[in-house]
């Protein structure tokens, strides 16, 4: 039986992870330097803290739940376990069981024909009464297999093996716990102080078992070992969610089949007083060890809490047990055992779902839909990383949900940070010479807007509106400067509220001279918006004038000039867009049409209009004819133009 290669130890060479060039195209999250690097930056950061161990227990706590959650697995038909229970030491009425008792247990099995009895209890000193007895019947049972502990640890020194043994009869009992307490790696074989190998209980049986079905094992010089249909790959230190963890002897993730419950389990009194079926252990492997609570050889495994409770721990003979039915199901029945990814592969994966991260924060900003969409990716990566351990495959889960949320929430901070930002230029442009829902439409088509960290240029159809108030020179020429400005902020109180009222944009304020528009800066496209925008020009200046005759009545009243106005307003072709540099930038309107509009409201100062005189263009009576009162002024030549234009004036009631 060539147990020894089992010897091997592997070398791993570490793999080198080439980052690849990726260029996206996602839009206004670019222009923020952060947004370009969140995904592989909170990837790197995850990974350095994955690294340093702190996600080790958050990664085991997964590994546990999937571990519990797997469907049962039928009881393994070659193994059986022979429990000393609390009930059996009370009949026997001692601990240890005297050598007399354990040496009839043993004539009792061996009279059944397993193929091989493992004895999990120490028996490295006699224990009268029965010594010789146990001795005489050790030396008949040579598939009987004792144990020694190899390596001291927290629970106690070394044992040494029954005296009474054969060296290749010897196996090791010794267990390999976490930090946490939990068995989650199976030790197949182990070196002790002289540098022999001992291979564990549960190995020791297995290979005896499959030897007798003419399977050997046979090793690479990589330290994988093949054993019929299965492939056993030696446990690294840094294996799944291990971090630096001891990879001494050779270990494997245990792929538990399950609990005690999970083998057939009879007692030690009812193999004594024969009250199980003659051939009940007839080929196959059989497992004496302590199941009392009392003796405390018990272990702690991913199937000893779960998220509501804590169950009992698993008896050291039950963890044997599960060590030889991995081995055995996936030599003979090709069970899948549990493997990892390479540490690159394990990187690409948390980059991976950082990647999706910020396209889902990209996507929803921060709003609900963010927060349902990770969970709804979140619950996708943890059902995709469970189907993956069913096939056998421990997937990284915590450090990719973490990479998923906090890259998300990442960009979704950046992309808040930028439209905070893109906001306050936008209320920089435009201040209060907007409405609130302009203000939010223009939020809203922020993207159509904003380029290079300004308004760019736009062409569009809009109409111009400019107002001037008659004889105003001559009345602030006689009117205390103070005065003047409580008196003309009265006024402009009045224009600015009409104009946002009816949804036109104040461009600017030149001394008594207003500039209105309206139809910036979301362009408009149809004939029926231009329409609509040039009709609130003119009801704006209509509502202007009804204004301006309330303020002359309180002037009149209070002993302040009462005064008249000027309107030219002309609907065409304009660029509206910033003007300036970044220390100061203004939001305005520029073109022909703006020309037109400023050479109406001044036109023919004689030309006798009551209160409010409004002269439109051409095209701006298209709009209005059929809504306004009108009559034609004529064909006339407006100061600093070429072209002749047609000239309207609308009625006041």
């Amino acid at each position: 039986m060539k147990l020894e290669v089992l010897r091997i130890k592997q070398n791993r060479k570490p793999l080198k992870l080439q980052a690849s060039r990726f260029k996206f195209d996602w839009g206004l999250v670019w222009q923020s330097s952060g947004a370009l690097l969140a995904a592989p930056s909170i990837a790197l950061a995850i990974i350095i803290v994955r690294s340093l161990g702190f996600l080790q227990l958050l990664e085991w706590a997964a590994y546990d739940q999937f571990m519990r959650l797997r469907p049962l697995e039928p009881p393994d038909p070659r193994i059986a376990i022979v429990a000393v229970e609390e009930s059996d030491i009370q009949k026997v009425g001692r601990w240890p069981i005297p050598d007399l008792a354990l040496a009839e247990l043993l004539e009792k099995l061996n009279q059944q024909q397993p193929l091989a009895i493992g004895l999990d209890i120490y028996r490295d000193l006699p224990v009268e009464p029965g010594y010789e007895k146990l001795v005489e019947v050790v030396k008949s049972t040579p598939n009987l297999i004792g144990v020694r502990k190899v390596v001291r640890d927290s629970r106690g020194a070394a044992v040494s093996p029954p005296r009474m043994l054969q060296p290749n009869q010897v196996s090791a009992a010794d267990m390999v716990t976490d930090v946490d307490g939990k068995v989650r790696r199976g030790l197949l074989s182990l070196s002790d102080s002289e540098g022999k190998t001992i291979l564990s209980l549960g190995t020791l049986l297995a290979l005896i078992y499959l030897e007798a079905q003419g399977i050997t094992p046979e090793a690479t010089e990589e330290g994988i070992v093949k054993l019929g249909r299965g492939t056993f790959i030696r446990f690294q230190e840094n294996d799944g969610g291990y971090v630096r963890a001891d990879g001494g002897g050779y270990q494997i993730l245990l792929n538990y089949r399950g609990t005690q419950e999970n083998f057939e389990i009879v007692s030690m009194t009812d193999i004594l007083e024969d009250r199980i079926p003659p051939d009940m252990m007839r080929d196959r492997l059989v497992l004496i060890g302590t199941t009392a609570q009392s003796l405390n050889d018990l272990f702690y495994t991913p199937y000893s809490s779960d998220l509501t409770a804590v169950s009992e721990p698993m008896p050291g003979v039950a963890i044997h047990a599960n060590i030889a039915s991995q081995l055995l199901s996936t030599a003979l029945d090709g069970r899948p055992s549990i493997e990892v990814w390479s540490e690159p592969l394990e990187w690409l994966w948390i980059l991976a779902w950082s990647c999706v991260g910020v396209g889902l924060g990209w996507k929803w900003r921060v709003t609900v839909g963010t927060v349902y969409s990770l969970f709804l990716a979140g619950g996708g990566l943890v059902v995709g990383a469970y189907l993956g351990f069913l096939a056998g495959w421990w997937i990284p889960v915590a450090p990719a949900l973490l990479a998923l949320a906090g890259s998300a929430s990442a960009i979704a901070g950046c992309i808040a940070n930028v439209e905070r930002q893109d906001r306050q230029m936008m209320m920089n442009l435009f201040g209060q010479n907007v409405t609130p829902k302009i203000a939010e439409e223009i939020w809203r088509s922020r993207r159509q807007l904003l380029s290079e960290g300004q308004l760019v240029g736009q062409k569009m159809t809009a109409t111009v509106v400019f107002t001037d108030l008659k004889s105003f020179s001559t009345i602030s020429e006689h009117m205390d400067p103070a005065e003047l400005m409580s008196w003309l902020n009265e006024y402009m109180s009045e224009m600015i509220e009409s104009v946002l009222h009816h949804d036109g944009v104040v461009d600017k304020l030149i001394g008594d001279a207003v500039m209105a528009v309206f139809g910036v800066p979301i362009p408009r496209v149809s004939s029926e918006e231009i329409a609509t925008d040039a009709i609130a020009a003119v009801s704006c200046v209509r509502d202007m004038g009804r204004r301006l005759r309330s303020l002359n009545q309180r002037w009149h009243q209070r002993g302040r000039p009462t005064v008249a106005m000027r309107v030219g307003i002309a609907t065409g072709m304009v660029v509206a867009g910033s003007l300036g540099s970044h220390q100061r930038l203004n939001y305005t309107t520029i073109g022909d049409c703006v020309n037109v509009a400023a050479r109406l409201e001044s036109y023919d100062k004689s030309l006798d209009g009551g209160l409010c005189r409004i002269l439109i263009s051409e095209q701006t009576y298209q709009y209005v004819r059929d809504v306004f009162p009108t009559e034609a002024i004529g064909v006339v030549q407006l100061k600093g133009r070429s072209q002749q234009v047609k000239v309207y004036q609308v009625l006041l009631d």
